[in-house]
């Protein structure tokens, strides 16, 4: 992929990692290719660019829109550096190896593993009947779930389980992806919501002001159960926040239409996808 509007020109050299591409482009970040010529790999570097609140001057350097966005811009940018800081604590072959964080340009960078493979989305497009396979899904979601269980231990929480970012590799293993730690906190002093949650993926409170509704472990379980029912019915759940008056989303373990997967398993993920998060598995 060639540079955008929003990432830095191909070629750029950032020290020893020169960028050749760009990966892939969000709302919070732009991650590019790169060869790490002082190790001689290539890698995937990961720049902070919340494109709602922040432009690219000419000189390649990333600033606030206005004063007003200073105070969020930087929280941001802190829950980036700390993120990529608590990742590189942990060694799970489900989740992205960080070899290093660093800030220049106004912003922040981390290096990362970068991995070939293709996103659950593209594996449910190309191989639909592969994903409603019950063994399958058990092998490609024991890892995804071992991972989240390490990073609930330490407090942390991924919250943007999708199909988008559990990348399968070309050996079949999982890889999570994207974790929405400066996402969050720029969500929660914005409103951002729109730009911030993906429809159908995200539980309730994720959507509430209100305190009581707290994110947490749960939080990744409505996530996780949220993604297998979509590869399961070929679509995302409905919305959280549209099923809390009168729920109208039938349950899986009720359904004939996946006699193929087993009942205890349908009804696991039911459980995961409880609207009330002190309901949920």
């Amino acid at each position: 992929m060639a540079a955008t509007a929003s990432s830095l020109p191909i070629p750029t050299f950032l020290g020893e990692f020169e960028l050749t591409g760009v990966l892939g482009e969000g709302g919070f970040s732009v991650v590019y290719l790169a060869i790490d010529h002082s190790l001689e790999r290539t890698v995937a570097i990961k720049e902070y660019m919340p494109s709602a609140i922040a432009t690219r001057q000419a000189d390649g350097t990333i600033h606030p829109r206005s004063p007003k966005h200073e105070e969020t811009f930087r929280a941001g940018l802190a829950s980036f550096i700390n993120e990529a800081r608590l990742l590189a604590r942990f060694n799970h072959p489900a989740l992205i190896h960080i070899h290093r964080v660093w800030e220049q340009n106004g912003t922040a960078y981390m290096a990362m593993q970068y991995c070939m493979g293709r996103t659950l989305r593209q594996v449910a497009q190309a191989e639909p009947l592969l994903v409603k396979e019950e063994a399958w899904l058990k092998t490609t979601f024991t890892p995804i779930l071992d991972a989240l269980e390490l990073l609930h231990a330490e407090n942390c929480f991924h919250r943007d389980i999708s199909p988008d970012n559990i990348l399968i590799l070309q050996n079949g293993a999982p890889v999570l992806l994207d974790f929405g730690a400066a996402r969050q906190v720029i969500g929660d002093m914005t409103q951002a919501l729109t730009v911030i949650l993906k429809p159908g993926f995200a539980p309730i409170e994720q959507y509430a002001d209100d305190a009581s509704l707290q994110q947490g472990s749960w939080t990744d379980v409505y996530g996780v159960g949220a993604v297998i029912y979509f590869l399961l019915k070929g679509k995302p759940p409905v919305a959280s926040v549209a099923r809390l008056v009168k729920d109208p989303m039938a349950k899986l373990a009720e359904s004939d239409e996946f006699e193929a997967v087993s009942k205890p398993f349908r009804e696991a993920i039911d459980g995961a996808l409880v609207v009330h998060p002190d309901q949920r598995i």
